[in-house]
């Protein structure tokens, strides 16, 4: 399992990843789920993965053997970020063509998602979601990000603080936060991180940094925000059951017939 989230804002793209694929008690693997396609001053392309290891690593392979291919539509040929989405969608279709009879001879399920985010040229940044069927939406100004892989956790934090209008800085933060209880709640997502912030219009890399279990600000966030909810938690006042109505849920009333309820009766026979 994984946890990736992308945001979509007025200022540029705010990307995170983890690289947890599978743990256990002594067995824990890390595969970085973050793919970034870069050509300054014409295009950022970033693609993000989650699900079966196996098929998204062979959507990517094949994405980046037709990129090495003059004079063939690829991730650096395409003219719109739409397009892009586009072939990312053919590609897994291209896979599961291949490998999902195979797979489910073996009981595993075709499963994969994607994040595909950047710019190209006079375009304006742009956010899609990819799914295992090929198909794919993308990102409005009333909802600015996609998750994939173990979203729950972090969704309700992203949720009350990110719009469109939201700074890089403060969408790394809570990007950040929305990790960290992801982590918390879920072995399966676990460090390092790759985060990636892109200006818009720079048609670069803004930054693009790893993070491990040495971090200082990561492992601020970490700490300060469980303190932080714990003193918010203690400072909100406890339920006053004096001014709640007795009956505020309607109760089921069973009208006394003198015959026993059904599974009583049954016992009664056994």
């Amino acid at each position: 399992m994984t946890y990736c989230v992308a945001m979509c804002l007025d200022e540029g793209l705010v990307c995170l990843s983890d690289s947890r694929t599978n743990a256990g008690v002594d067995h824990i693997n890390t595969f970085r789920k973050m793919t970034v396609f870069e050509r300054a001053g014409d295009r950022v392309l970033v693609l993000m993965s989650a699900g079966n290891l196996a098929i998204t690593q062979a959507v990517i392979n094949i994405l980046r053997e037709h990129a090495s291919v003059q004079d063939r539509q690829s991730l650096w040929s395409a003219p719109t970020m739409f397009e892009c989405a586009r072939l990312v969608g053919d590609t897994i279709r291209r896979v599961h063509q291949r490998d999902a009879e195979a797979l489910q001879q073996f009981g595993v399920e075709f499963n994969a998602s994607f994040i595909l985010c950047g710019q190209i040229a006079d375009e304006p940044p742009r956010l899609f979601s990819i799914y295992a069927a090929g198909n794919f939406i993308e990102a409005s100004s009333d909802t600015p990000y996609f998750q994939i892989g173990e979203s729950k956790y972090g969704k309700p934090i992203v949720d009350r603080v990110v719009n469109c209008r939201t700074s890089l800085d403060e969408a790394a933060k809570c990007a950040l936060i929305s990790m960290d209880s992801t982590i918390r709640s879920n072995l399966s997502v676990g460090l390092p991180l790759d985060l990636l912030i892109y200006k818009r219009d720079s048609l670069k890399v803004t930054r693009h940094v790893s993070i491990d279990a040495d971090n200082p600000y990561f492992d601020m966030i970490h700490n300060q925000w469980g303190s932080s909810l714990r003193r918010v938690f203690a400072d909100l006042p406890d339920p006053d059951w004096k001014t709640w109505p007795q009956e505020a849920m309607p109760r089921l009333r069973v009208q006394n017939t003198g015959e026993l309820p059904a599974r009583e009766a049954a016992g009664k026979e056994a």
